[in-house]
């Protein structure tokens, strides 16, 4: 009997590197997901507040006008920045895009214009006529114009774009949290005879679930730090050979996705590994083979 004891001690003697491994796969495919959902948001209010609002004026204003209305548009809420373009300015733009443009015209039929870009709350076809309507209610402006069939198709696509991403997300959610429970009950699976040899010695249920469950939080905090910090190199490797994605780096949003995928490693780890022993608690010793 007490050779059977032992073995079936030796037997059941806890493995966790493969459940360790096989969290921090799928945390590291889960945070790897975030982070390109992550830049895709990013990326359309990078796009939304790219759109050039343009305010034409009449005529040639004197400096303390063209100041009084720059004031005014820049102390709108929906402005994100500002900028006053001289009609010099415009035509050299203009010529150099375009190098035979001053072969046409002699004189310089541009005017003056403050452009500025919208915030991306406000980059919305109602919000852009409400724009548009109170400023050329001001003496100096002339016209307003953006680009309203692109903004219109910007959101559209947009507002898809999202739709389907966290249609994804929730079902990537779904299937790491079943994949992490079925790593985890594999995982108590071997451990099966030490849990009921620690009963019929006479254990109770809260002595043997306490140190699993102990060790279940570190596990699941060693798996999501793994995954964390291979996320991290590749995240730094990929900013410094694509410099762009330097400019929709958010330290907030990446230490939210952190912070998730260490919170959902270690409760899925520890319901897992609690649910596991209170199943193999409850079954009969025969049927554990």
């Amino acid at each position: 009997m007490s050779q059977a004891g032992k073995s079936s001690i030796k037997r059941g003697k806890p493995s966790y590197f493969m459940s360790i491994l096989g969290v921090t796969l799928v945390l590291f495919l889960l945070g790897i997901i975030g982070w390109l959902m992550i830049n895709a948001n990013k990326l359309g209010n990078y796009f939304k507040e790219s759109v050039e609002v343009r305010a034409y004026l009449r005529g040639d204003l004197n400096p303390k006008d063209s100041v009084a209305l720059m004031n005014y548009i820049s102390a709108k809420p929906y402005v994100k920045s500002v900028e006053f373009v001289t009609k010099e300015a415009a035509i050299k733009s203009m010529a150099q895009d375009d190098q035979d443009w001053n072969k046409v015209l002699d004189a310089n039929p541009l005017p003056n214009s403050i452009n500025f870009k919208v915030k991306k709350e406000y980059l919305n076809v109602d919000s852009l006529k409400t724009i548009k309507t109170d400023l050329e209610l001001q003496t100096y402006v002339n016209d307003v114009q953006y680009p309203e069939a692109l903004v219109d198709k910007m959101n559209k696509n947009i507002e898809k774009i999202s739709l389907y991403a966290l249609v994804i997300a929730v079902l990537l959610s779904i299937v790491v949290i079943i994949l992490i429970d079925n790593t985890i009950r594999l995982a108590m699976f071997s451990n099966r005879f030490l849990i009921k040899t620690m009963q019929m010695v006479g254990a109770t249920r809260n002595f043997i679930a306490r140190p699993m469950n102990i060790k279940a939080v570190v596990n699941g905090s060693i798996s999501a730090a793994i995954a964390i910090v291979a996320i991290w190199l590749i995240i730094v490797f990929l900013e410094s050979r694509i410099p762009y994605l330097n400019t929709i780096h958010d330290n907030f949003s990446l230490f939210l996705l952190f912070l998730g995928m260490l919170v959902l490693g270690i409760c899925i780890t520890v319901f897992s590994t609690h649910r596991s022993v209170v199943k193999y608690l409850k079954m009969k010793l025969d049927d554990l083979y």
